[in-house]
């Protein structure tokens, strides 16, 4: 059985999606329907930059989707193997499930670039530039990090926003809260705390303004059918139900994404192979956090061609 999974913020590159493009009339279809969606000319910032602009969380969120979404409609399109055919689930860490939500049809392409970049804009306002601040905290296992987030806390919100694999954790709160985490990690047993360059601190309590813009959106735009199951960030657990993926929607802004556990529940679900579209980036993670798993990630088009060959 296999599922396919789609990354999160940090995975954008200037260059992204464009010698895909330049080799498949799907791939340009998809950029170009994000840019008319957003009346942006956001492909061409993904091709040549500025690379400032493309990290903007606005820009970033609709982007990597796009990307990903693109190799899909490859993988679909040029060489006719379609997601529910070969899929039993599919998840996305923290924006990839809204990605995952528009590969299994609960939106359309342009709803979903509409509602991760409403998702960036909202996240970006919920806090003031530079009160807020995430770290990753390498050699650090959930029990480890939850004790450190509490203790660096002192009144302040500083919380586990990612456990990604059995190594990394990523907190957030407020930045002095975060960096007293970062001082702190000897203490217990962590190997090392690095500040993340991000603009907001995603996944924690501090983000309640952003959730309640997602609601409002997410009660305008509501997810229709799945056409797989799909694996929440916040319960870690499958979900078919298109009112109950609304709801973990909007949990999700201010919630942990659980991304070890959910790798975990389905493997446990019999899930073999984990093919990630559109990034290199939960490959890795997956590999640690479960080595027997077989992981595939497709980018360019000699990844789709490889991919598909083994099929």
């Amino acid at each position: 059985m296999r599922a396919f999974v789609f990354p999160g913020q940090g995975s954008q590159k200037l260059g992204m999606g464009a010698d895909l493009a330049a080799a498949s009339q799907a791939a340009r279809e998809v950029f170009q329907e994000v840019d008319e969606a957003l009346s942006q000319g956001l492909f061409a910032i993904m091709r040549d930059g500025p690379e400032d602009q493309l990290t903007l969380t606005e820009n970033a969120q609709p982007a990597i989707m796009a990307n990903a979404i693109a190799v899909l409609r490859v993988l679909e399109k040029d060489f006719g193997v379609g997601l529910a055919d070969e899929g039993a689930c599919v998840a996305g860490h923290s924006l990839g499930e809204y990605t995952a939500l528009c590969a299994v049809g609960a939106f359309s392409l342009a709803d979903t670039a509409r509602l991760l970049k409403l998702r960036g804009q909202a996240m970006q306002a919920a806090v003031p530039v530079g009160v807020g601040a995430m770290a990753a905290l390498l050699g650090a296992d959930i029990e480890r990090a939850g004790a450190l987030a509490a203790a660096a806390a002192q009144g302040q919100v500083c919380e586990v926003a990612n456990d990604n694999d059995p190594t990394q954790v990523v907190i957030s709160g407020h930045r002095e809260a975060i960096e007293r985490a970062v001082a702190m990690v000897k203490d217990f047993e962590i190997k090392r705390g690095v500040l993340l360059p991000v603009s907001a601190p995603f996944h924690c309590s501090i983000m309640q303004p952003a959730a309640e813009r997602m609601a409002e959106a997410l009660a305008e735009t509501v997810p229709g059918p799945l056409a797989l199951p799909l694996y929440a960030n916040v319960t870690a657990a499958s979900v078919t139900d298109p009112a109950e993926e609304r709801q973990l929607l909007v949990e999700q802004v201010t919630g942990r994404v659980r991304w070890r556990e959910s790798v975990l529940a389905m493997r446990a679900d019999g899930i073999e192979q984990f093919v990630e579209l559109g990034g290199k980036v939960l490959g890795p993670m997956i590999g640690r956090i479960d080595k027997e798993a077989e992981v595939a990630s497709l980018v360019t088009m000699e990844d789709i061609e490889s991919f598909v060959a083994g099929l």
